[in-house]
Parts: structure tokens; C-alpha cells; sequence
């Protein structure tokens, strides 16, 4: 009986304090760096906004001067949303990963970041569990994991499916970073824990998102984890190949040895 109660309190004080963060209005700056994703962006944002009706948000879209006519298609985005909800910042060519978040940051004015790709392999249903799990734990980054239950992996062959699970293998062994899923890109952040973060990483490219949650680690950042089902893209081509793979085990050591 006293075992119940202490359960019954504890849910109590639980949703006590979840009811006082949601009172506390916060907004949230979503970063979405494109390059050629003209098929894909708009259903991005109609999700986006069908999932998060009831919160405060801006969705920062850093594109790499697409060819294909991906700015022009923001352009009308912004036509039926409005340009306060969509923000486009233009660079003029491929400028790397990193910085694409780190420009996008300039340009957000939300408490927390996130930070998710264009190629809907992040289904912004998932929007609301990463704001649910910060609301409970108070967590300064929420990270998306394709590598425990309910998590999975949709549309990928045997072989790449192999080989991401051995990366993310290869990364735990040598750097005990405390997540499961250290190349995912999709992720919830306390903006001042964004900020200090991303001023102190070095990549560009693909081992940016390592780097980000391996130095969040090391910082102490109290992290947590929501499952999610990542799907390969359906439209456009796939922008990772042999050379992104060496950029990976380059940046696997030099985190071996910097952090």
C-alpha cells in the first residue's frame, strides 16, 4: 500500500512539473538545411505544421543553392505560410553541413533548436515526442534512435543497413559517448546548449552530428533519447557515398584523440 502511494506521488510531482513547463511558453526554431530537395520540401512543411498546430515555432530552411529549384518552391511556402513562419536563408553553393546549422542559428529566434533533413527520412510526426520527453526530463538535447525498441530502420537494403549499424558500433566502442545512435540527424536542443556545442565542433560534413552529441557528452549535457523509424528518401538521390565514409573514420579518430 505505501509502495502505491510513493508510485501515486511521484506521478503526481511528474506531472506537476510537466504542467509548469507547458505553462512556461516556449518556441522553437526547426533548422533544415536543403540542396536539391524541391520534391520533398513542401510535404516536409505541410507535416510539420499538421503535427505541431498547437506550438509556438518557425521552421529555418538554409538551402546550398539548389539547381533543381528548391528556393523557388520555399518562395511559394513562404507565399501560403508566411515569411515569419518560413525563413529562407540563401547561401550560393555546398558549404557543409555544419555550417548550414550554424548560419541557420543566426537566423532563429526560438528557446530550442531542432534540427531534422528535408528528405522526409524524418518523419515530423515524431516532432511532438522529442518537446514531450524535454518537457518531462528537463533534458538539455532529445536525440532521435534508430537503435532501440521501436526504433528501426525502413527502405534500406541489407548491406547499408550493415554498415550504419557497424559505424555506430565502431563510434560506442571507441568513444562511450552514452547514446545509441550517434549519426542520426534528428534532434531536439536547448538553444544556449546548441550554441556552446556548435561553437566548439570542427566538421563540416557527415561527422558534424557525431561530433555535435560526443562533445555534448563529454560538456556533461543531460541527453535523452525518443525511438524513431528512419525511412529512406522516396524522391531525389541519396547525397552519401565513398568519400563521406572516409570523411566518417577520419573524424572517428580525431574525436578519439580530441575529446
Amino acid at each position: 500500500m505505501a509502495k502505491l502511494e510513493e508510485i501515486e506521488t511521484e506521478e503526481h510531482q511528474k506531472a506537476m512539473i510537466i504542467s509548469k513547463r507547458k505553462r512556461i511558453k516556449k518556441k522553437y526554431s526547426i533548422i533544415i538545411p536543403t540542396y536539391n530537395e524541391r520534391l520533398n520540401i513542401g510535404l516536409v512543411i505541410y507535416l510539420v505544421f499538421k503535427h505541431l498546430q498547437d506550438i509556438d515555432f518557425e521552421v529555418v530552411i538554409v538551402d546550398d543553392g539548389s539547381p533543381d529549384g528548391t528556393q523557388d518552391i520555399i518562395k511559394q511556402l513562404q507565399n501560403v505560410y508566411g515569411d515569419d513562419l518560413i525563413l529562407l536563408r540563401a547561401r550560393p553553393k555546398k558549404l557543409g553541413l555544419g555550417t548550414a546549422y550554424y548560419d541557420g542559428l543566426k537566423h532563429a529566434s526560438g528557446d530550442f533548436i531542432i534540427i531534422m533533413d528535408a528528405d522526409l527520412s524524418h518523419h515530423p510526426k515524431y516532432l511532438p515526442n522529442f518537446i514531450r520527453k524535454q518537457m518531462e526530463t528537463g533534458a538539455s538535447i532529445v536525440t532521435g534512435t534508430r537503435y532501440v525498441r521501436n526504433g528501426g530502420i525502413h527502405g534500406w537494403n541489407l548491406v547499408r543497413k550493415l554498415t550504419s549499424r557497424g559505424a555506430n558500433v565502431l563510434a560506442q566502442t571507441l568513444l562511450w559517448p552514452a547514446v545509441s545512435d550517434l549519426t542520426g540527424s534528428f534532434r531536439l536542443y536547448e538553444r544556449t546548449a546548441f550554441e556552446d556545442v556548435v561553437s566548439s565542433c570542427v566538421s563540416k560534413g557527415y561527422v558534424f552530428q557525431m561530433e555535435m552529441i560526443v562533445r555534448a557528452s563529454r560538456k556533461g549535457y543531460h541527453i535523452e533519447e525518443v525511438p524513431i523509424t528512419f525511412v529512406d528518401r522516396v524522391y531525389g538521390s541519396s547525397k552519401l557515398g565513398g568519400s563521406e565514409i572516409v570523411e566518417y573514420l577520419k573524424g572517428l579518430f580525431y574525436l578519439l584523440f580530441t575529446t
